[in-house]
């Protein structure tokens, strides 16, 4: 979270900067006036000294003007941003809990039947890894306010990381698993794990979230040999975002719409997570229209990528299906 102390000390220091000059102005004004009148003449160095005096703390106090109220325009920005927040995730600590509240009351309270019972257990877990996400998320965006200085590189199977995330957001969402659709070719990333399969996890998250009645995700992932790059890109079928919000949804509580009409839990945070760990990583994200033109592609750029054999992939996940290599 952004300090209140530091939000508002470059406001309040830019209006007393403004008042001094403002009243310096005036001052210097009188005085000339005074001297012109005294002189008879407009020609005197004195007099040329206060007007381009005069005339830069005008313009300084335009600028500063400019400045305060471009200030104004975020810090009330901002506020709306945190009032989406709020609302989200009180919304999100609201519904998960008032399930589990029903559901236990319910077990206590009433005889169920062994399904039933087994079917509502379901429920209670889906509940719980909901709340267990929010936290991850806000736990995460505190994160990354701090300044690391032990981070723990690994290599990173990526096609398999990939995989895995997809079979977890099938799950999650209760959608069948060809709704993900995988043309991976095998390749390690030196890089941290948790960094990567958190930026990868929210987008397939969105893209699924995000698509439309029938869900249609594609994931690709190559391997640019002479830039040592790994793309990988994620594009959905939902409604798509408009071209001047493509990079406002990358800021922190940022979401499309007002939040007591979206039908689509959420909290602003995750793209924001993703490009800052994508930056930290060194890599960059792109936001397209899908190839159809209906829908949205992320595609990620991250260093240092070698190319894996095939073969050991599908070692690692001998009860998957093959991972396609392009």
């Amino acid at each position: 979270m952004i300090s209140p102390r530091r939000s508002l000390r470059l406001p309040i220091t830019l209006a007393i900067v403004m008042i001094v000059l403002l009243v310096a102005l005036i001052v210097g004004w009188v005085i000339l006036a005074v001297v012109g009148l005294m002189a008879e003449t407009s020609d005197s160095p004195f007099y040329v000294t206060l007007l381009s005096v005069g005339t830069t703390s005008l313009v300084l106090v335009l600028g500063g003007t400019i400045c305060y109220l471009v200030l104004t325009i975020k810090a009330i920005t901002l506020n709306r941003r945190q009032s989406n927040f709020i609302a989200s995730v009180t919304h999100e600590l609201k519904s998960p809990i008032a399930s589990l509240k029903l559901y236990l009351q319910t077990l206590h309270r009433q005889q169920v039947s062994d399904d039933e019972r087994i079917r509502f257990q379901q429920y209670m877990l889906e509940d719980v890894e909901r709340l267990d996400h929010l936290i991850n998320h806000l736990l995460e965006a505190a994160r990354l306010d701090q300044v690391r200085v032990d981070v723990e590189l690994e290599d990173v199977e990526l096609a398999e990381l990939l995989h895995e995330c997809a079979e977890s957001i099938c799950l999650r969402y209760r959608v069948q698993p060809e709704t993900i659709q995988l043309n991976l070719e095998p390749c390690v990333l030196r890089a941290s794990r948790v960094d990567v399969e958190m930026i990868f996890r929210n987008l397939i998250d969105n893209a699924v979230k995000y698509s439309g009645a029938d869900p249609s995700v594609q994931i690709s992932l190559r391997l640019t040999p002479d830039a040592g790059l790994t793309v990988t890109r994620i594009q959905d079928n939902g409604r798509g975002i408009p071209p001047p919000m493509r990079r406002k949804i990358f800021g922190r509580f940022v979401r499309l719409g007002l939040e007591l009409e979206r039908e689509k839990p959420g909290t602003g945070l995750g793209l924001y997570i993703v490009r800052t760990l994508v930056r930290r990583i060194g890599g960059r994200i792109q936001v397209s229209d899908a190839d159809d033109g209906s829908g949205t592609a992320f595609e990620v750029q991250l260093p240092g990528g070698t190319a894996v054999a095939a073969a050991r992939v599908r070692a690692v996940l001998p009860n998957k299906e093959p991972i396609e290599a392009v």
